[in-house]
């Protein structure tokens, strides 16, 4: 199914759950790929091959399709942001539900309540901060309920993300407000008085928070709560650019990785911030 055909099912709302040999299964479940014989080298791939349930979409003829992602596929994540190459349709005929025990156990990495976004340029000196601290906060140890992901200047990736439902949303990023550089801030932006009538543009090759967020509401997608962990940027590379972080913002780094660490548990605890 290619991604023009993708886009004609996701213009009809997702189904709730649908039936597969007389088991109810819903977004989240994990379940096996029986590709139809006679498929493509893909379906020889997959077939048998564990998955996750994006969603339940329907053709307008009201014929069900199942979109999954490969639970062993590196590029996961990019899947669960509806990205193509690692989101695939099958007919629910080629689904496989999994038995009880083993079926759900995928649901809450497949739903995290928050998403932690990086945002930034490397190649535009200490534009780069957020794009470092989420590579650091990727390799400790945080709830399933987390999902991190280096969004660097993909605003459009970021705008569908906004999408999914999550409760909060962090988003890490250098944050000119003309205090000293390596200021470490945490602020949440007023997005009930962001505007989706003008300035909501957002380009596939760059990244403006504001911008992005206005795009998602401009999608009536509930965004729920946005912080904002953002450093004073020393330099932004100048007109030739440069790779690497200045020293100041170097050294605000792990200050930045300890405050989201710590707004993360306060939200899953349900502490106030």
């Amino acid at each position: 199914m290619n991604e023009w055909e993708w886009n004609l099912l996701e213009d009809k709302d997702p189904l709730e759950h649908i039936e597969i040999a007389g088991v109810a299964v819903r977004t989240g479940d994990r379940v096996r790929l029986r590709p139809r014989s006679g498929g493509d080298v893909l379906d020889i791939a997959l077939s048998g091959q564990i998955a996750i349930i994006e969603s339940l979409e329907q053709d307008y003829e009201g014929q069900p399709h199942v979109s999954v992602v490969v639970e062993q596929d590196p590029g996961r994540e990019f899947g669960l942001l509806r990205q193509p190459g690692h989101r695939f349709f099958f007919s629910p005929a080629e689904i496989e539900p999994l038995p009880p025990s083993e079926r759900t156990r995928a649901t809450i990495a497949a739903s995290p309540r928050i998403l932690v976004a990086g945002i930034g340029n490397i190649f535009l000196g200490d534009d780069g901060f957020g794009v470092e601290v989420v590579r650091r906060l990727a390799a400790a140890n945080l709830s399933e309920s987390v999902r991190i992901v280096d969004f660097g200047i993909r605003g459009l990736d970021l705008a569908y993300a906004l999408q999914d439902g999550y409760e909060t949303t962090i988003l890490i990023d250098a944050f000119p407000s003309g205090r000293t550089p390596g200021t470490v801030s945490v602020v949440e932006p007023d997005t009930n008085a962001l505007s989706d009538a003008t300035g909501s543009f957002v380009d596939p090759h760059s990244m403006h928070p504001l911008n992005v967020l206005r795009m998602a509401k401009s999608m009536h997608g509930a965004l729920g709560r946005v912080l904002l962990v953002g450093c004073e940027p020393a330099t932004l590379g100048g007109e030739e650019g440069h790779m690497g972080l200045s020293e100041p913002v170097e050294a605000a780094v792990d200050e930045a990785v300890k405050a989201t660490e710590a707004l993360i548990r306060k939200i899953l605890d349900g502490e106030p911030l």
